[in-house]
């Protein structure tokens, strides 16, 4: 049992704690370019998704407001300078980190769901939840999945990827978390807020230990498609 128990601890450590070994040292002038692209596509994505979750439900043009949200964090992310997928370690070797970002998203997933039962019992914060789940309720489901998911992937690419290495090497997984609840302040939702500051910290501790956005994508993506799935009926 002890011996279960200290493994499990380990796991923890090696997934979300100890950083794996890595060299991604830039140059004062990538870096300083980095900072500036990250800057100017932070505010712009911002805007536009504040104004892509304010467009009225079954409204077509949430469709590509989204869809140019996404471009902003891709592109953004991608010109701020070279990203890394990232490695853990497993069985005393170093491997991508694809198992570890499905079981977190899992994990995170089902932990919301939980959450939910208590949320649809408050009616401030049940309507709030309804607003979002309202583009899959009166929307094309197929696209909404479509353009959530890509959007997930966007947004690693630019939060865990450019952003947290904009940020430096003291404190990024404190900033980049509060950036990226900071930039869902613009739809004015707390519910998005809490699960962007909540999630975020998950990601962020992910991409310290990994090094790279593989593990945050895959955990984004699954969760992503749990909520999308599974809250509505909750909420029916």
């Amino acid at each position: 049992m002890r011996a279960w128990v200290t493994g499990v601890r380990r796991a923890l450590r090696e997934s979300y704690v100890d950083p794996v070994p890595r060299d991604h040292t830039e140059t004062d002038e990538a870096f300083r370019r980095r900072r500036v692209i990250v800057a100017v596509a932070l505010v712009l994505g911002a805007v536009l998704l504040g104004f892509s979750l304010a467009v009225r439900p079954g409204d077509v043009v949430f469709y590509p407001l989204t869809l140019l949200v996404a471009s902003v964090w891709t592109v953004g992310g991608l010109l701020s300078g070279r990203l890394h997928l990232g490695y853990l370690p497993v069985r005393g070797t170093l491997r991508r980190p694809a198992l570890n970002g499905l079981l977190t998203g899992l994990t995170a997933g089902l932990v919301f769901i939980v959450g939910s039962l208590v949320v649809r019992t408050l009616p401030p914060l049940h309507r709030e939840v309804e607003h979002v789940l309202a583009h899959a309720r009166y929307g094309s489901l197929g696209l909404v999945a479509v353009v959530t998911l890509l959007n997930g992937v966007a947004e690693e690419i630019f939060f865990r990827g450019g952003l947290y290495a904009a940020v430096g090497r003291r404190h990024a997984v404190v900033v980049s978390t509060f950036v990226y609840a900071l930039a869902t302040v613009a739809t004015f939702n707390p519910m998005l807020i809490f699960a962007a500051f909540t999630l975020g910290a998950v990601l962020a501790l992910q991409r310290r230990a990994s090094g790279g956005i593989l593990a945050p994508v895959i955990t984004h993506l699954t969760w992503s498609t749990m909520m999308l799935f599974l809250l509505p009926p909750l909420f029916g």
